[in-house]
């Protein structure tokens, strides 16, 4: 093939013609300090709080401190590679994450990188991930529930869309499950969900990643995960970027459920770069913002108006107490930010009561706007008689003669701590809720044994979905309790309770049933 001048000489040309040199000037500076994943940098006088910096090594930082002759950044990756002497340039950018339904079922890091192994992410868009919170004109009240599936929560601390509702504890008890519950009750709600583990095992992690999983609850769900091997600055931004992808399914019109677990360590992280970037340290030395820094993150959760979509950010922050010491600095702080609060105790937990849920102290601000009209019925009159039996608990242990009514109540409450434990990851349906506390609040329960609380439970929402779905579907659909279906379902417990439960269950039973009270008294005879 011969080589024609004439096209190559054309080619040049037009090369020439569309060649064009633009210089472009970069700012930069020099590393003069460097060390813990934080780096003070000299030079940069047009730098602005929140900035990107890049160093030498394509390892970007994040500016945290504005001094008169130098920047404090945090380094967002490894600083090993990092030295006095480098060059540091300014990106003119601020630091933002990919969002989008890409990152759904998937675990990144928390610059929103994906770490699972599973191939790179095709965000929809990229959002930073400090964001001004919704003003009041742009928010509704919270009046929607978001079902946890855990009937001791959605009885007697409703959550609802668009709330803050806090979960404190001590260590190891049953935090975390909680949370991870919640999440997986919302596989057919449409709820997306965001789950920030800050300062977690990675061991930890990949066992709630492989719960979520085998539930099938992985889908709807995005993993944020900045391990106790990250560093502290990346650990610091984290619940940031989960509240960023939270925030657009929220603009969206999606409705979201936010996990932070747990803000004990992310303050901690914060503590720590900020003593490293020398700012003045406050109580328990952590600095004078350690306030601010919560509640910027939590305020970004709202019920946005119908004008805005009508999405919703529900956040759940987790806090770690020290020997239930919830009067500490960080507990006091995230209580008087959210609009309630889960107590776990480790007493409840170690005797058997799990959830470990102390419903005397625990509080949802919320309240029964946050339930359907059937359980806000049923949840009445539990409440009141888990109360009264608290305080006939306390008042007993001093007294050995009680009269009867007094230990008629303290026997109903005792069926209703019975009813209100539930096993991990096994959540119930509203309607089911509904149907069982309906069962123990009118004594149906009463003459049966506490270990037989739970087998009646069970085998009567069996009973339930066999032999009466269509009651199960009508409170699905409309839950509430009108006077016919009242009587209606107080037929048919009954029925299951005497030729059906106690059959089963007992060798010979003599029943009667007081017509003053429509209580059903139970005697057994051998």
């Amino acid at each position: 093939m011969s080589i024609r001048s004439d096209e190559i000489i054309s080619v040049l040309k037009k090369e020439i013609e569309n060649f064009s040199s633009e210089l472009r000037t970069v700012e930069a500076g020099v590393v003069i300090q460097v060390g813990d994943g934080v780096a003070r940098v000299h030079g940069l006088p047009k730098a602005m709080a929140g900035d990107l910096v890049e160093f030498h090594n394509g390892i970007k930082g994040y500016i945290l401190n504005l001094e008169e002759d130098n920047i404090g950044c945090l380094i967002l990756g490894p600083d090993h590679g990092i030295h006095e002497g480098d060059l540091v340039t300014d990106t003119e950018t601020i630091l933002s994450v990919p969002v989008g339904h890409a990152l759904l079922g998937r675990v990144v890091n928390a610059l929103g990188e994906p770490i699972d192994g599973e191939g790179p992410i095709v965000a929809d868009a990229y959002r930073p991930i400090e964001n001004d919170s919704p003003s009041i004109i742009q928010r509704q009240p919270v009046t929607e529930p978001l079902h946890t599936g855990i009937q001791a929560i959605d009885a007697l601390i409703p959550i609802g869309r668009g709330q803050r509702e806090l979960i404190i504890g001590d260590r190891q008890t049953g935090k975390t499950t909680i949370a991870i519950d919640t999440i997986i009750n919302q596989k057919h709600t449409g709820v997306l969900c965001v789950y920030v583990a800050i300062g977690q095992k990675m061991s930890t992690i990949s066992n709630i990643i492989e719960t979520l999983r085998s539930h099938d609850a992985l889908k709807h769900t995005v993993i944020v995960a900045a391990s106790a091997a990250d560093p502290a600055p990346l650990q610091y931004v984290s619940p940031f970027t989960g509240c960023a992808i939270g925030e657009y399914f929220r603009d969206k019109g999606d409705h979201v459920l936010c996990v932070y677990d747990d803000l004990s360590k992310h303050a901690v992280a914060y503590r720590q770069v900020s003593l490293l970037l020398r700012r003045p340290p406050g109580r328990e030395a952590f600095p004078a913002d350690i306030f601010y820094l919560h509640a910027r993150l939590l305020e970004r959760a709202a019920k946005l108006t119908n004008v805005l979509n009508g999405g919703s950010l529900t956040a759940i922050p987790i806090i770690e107490t020290q020997a239930g010491d919830a009067s500490a600095y960080i507990p006091t702080n995230v209580i008087s930010i959210t609009d309630g609060q889960i107590i776990l105790e480790t007493s409840l937990f170690n005797s058997g009561v799990r959830p470990a849920i102390n419903a005397g102290l625990s509080v949802s601000r919320v309240g029964g706007s946050a339930q359907v009209s059937g359980m806000k019925k049923v949840a009445g009159p539990l409440r009141l008689e888990l109360a009264q039996y608290r305080e006939l608990a306390a008042f007993s242990q001093f007294s050995k003669d009680l009269d009867k009514a007094t230990q008629d109540q303290l026997n109903r409450g005792e069926k209703i701590v019975e009813l209100l434990k539930q096993p991990q990851n096994t959540m119930i349906s509203v309607e089911e809720q509904i149907i069982t506390i309906f069962a123990t609040t009118r004594g149906f329960t009463d003459n049966l044994k506490n270990s037989e609380v739970s087998k009646f439970k069970t085998e009567l929402m069996d009973h339930m979905r066999h032999k009466h779905p269509e009651l199960l579907r009508v409170l699905k659909e409309s839950p509430e309790l009108n006077p016919k279906r009242e009587q209606g379902l107080e037929t048919i417990i009954r029925d299951f309770l005497y030729h059906i439960y106690l059959p089963k269950h007992h060798e010979q039973k003599a029943v009667t049933a007081t017509a003053s009270n429509s209580l059903l008294e139970i005697s057994t005879e051998k």
